[in-house]
């Protein structure tokens, strides 16, 4: 068993290769040889397996042809530029998103060929909520329509269209994962709009202050970056076949307001905590919030063995495990 991982140094991927090197095996094979990649190299932990850890950029032409000529069975692909940066620039995001992602199919797609149809891997690819746009059901089903409101969730549900047709074509042996908004993101915050959901819970827990752009509110669809990882290696391992044509699915989670984030927050780390949330509205985070759903019926990933977290308050205390959080009596 030979892995790909494609935006390794991500808080997901780096979480995912964690994971990898901690089970040491996937889809109940031994895992030969890893190769990590992101736009910096990946600075894994112990492996009981040799792992390849360099850095590309994924929009350069000659990289995506680099990264499968040693025909891995299994490719994450999971590099990105986050929403708030894919809207700021245009042409980043449009490269990286859409130009990066279309290059790795096309390079699977030539192995595919010369190898006579013979190699077919399995590519799991990290979608996101952002491919919904409003007006909103009350809860979204994988049946309702693609009509995002961002640059970001455009290029997600273009990749999501070339997932499908390259698994319809046989070239690979795709699914896409909508993942929730993943909170609590660990480490420094990023360009994403949604990065707020995180740092109102990650800064207070630290003693630091964090900014609060929206409205108490708005509600938003989450889940841990426990949960993610199990997405992707669920994925990896599944059987297709119950997908038919469908390829893309969205993933369980929780629907939480703002309110009842920092109410968790509160019933964790007291009123302390929460003081440290400052109140600064931001018009174009909040338009670009108002364009996201709040609320799924993820019942056909679930159906499929997909699962999540059942409340705000397992996330946070995920955070809490996972990351070793010290809070002060």
């Amino acid at each position: 068993m030979k892995g790909l991982v494609v935006g390794a140094a991500g808080m997901i991927g780096r979480k995912l290769v964690e994971r990898l090197a901690r089970d040491g095996s996937l889809r109940d094979e031994p895992i030969e040889a890893l190769h990590a990649v992101d736009i910096v190299a990946p600075s894994p932990g112990k492996t009981t397996f040799p792992i390849v850890c360099e850095a590309f950029d994924l929009a350069a032409p000659y990289v995506a042809p680099k990264l499968v000529a040693g025909r891995p069975d299994v490719v994450f692909l999971l590099a990105s530029i986050v929403s708030g940066e894919a809207e700021a620039d245009f042409d980043k995001g449009y490269a990286i998103n859409l130009d990066g992602s279309r290059a790795l199919l096309e390079a699977i797609r030539r192995e595919y060929i010369l190898s006579g149809g013979v190699y077919k891997p399995r590519l799991v690819f990290t979608s996101s909520i952002a491919v919904f746009g409003a007006p909103f059901p009350e809860a979204i089903g994988d049946e309702f329509f693609l009509t995002p409101l961002t640059s970001y969730g455009t290029q997600k549900a273009i990749v999501e269209l070339l997932l499908a047709d390259y698994s319809r074509r046989g070239f690979l042996d795709g699914v896409g994962i909508r993942l929730p908004t993943i909170t609590v993101r660990p480490g420094a915050p990023n360009k994403a709009a949604s990065g707020f959901f995180s740092g109102i819970l990650r800064e207070p827990l630290a003693g630091k202050e964090a900014r609060l752009p929206v409205a108490d509110s708005v509600c938003h669809w989450h889940a841990s970056p426990r949960s993610a990882v199990g997405f992707l290696l669920h994925a990896a391992t599944m059987d297709t076949r119950a997908l038919g044509a469908r390829r893309s699915l969205t993933m369980p989670g929780v629907a939480a307001t703002v309110a009842e984030q920092i109410e968790a927050l509160r019933q964790r780390a007291g009123e302390r905590a929460v003081k440290l949330i400052r109140r600064e509205p931001d018009t174009i985070v909040e338009r670009i919030v108002a364009g996201w759903p709040s609320r799924f019926d993820a019942s056909r990933a679930e159906s499929l063995g997909f699962s999540a977290e059942r409340t705000f308050a397992e996330i946070l205390d995920a955070y809490i495990e996972d990351e070793h959080v010290h809070i002060d009596a």
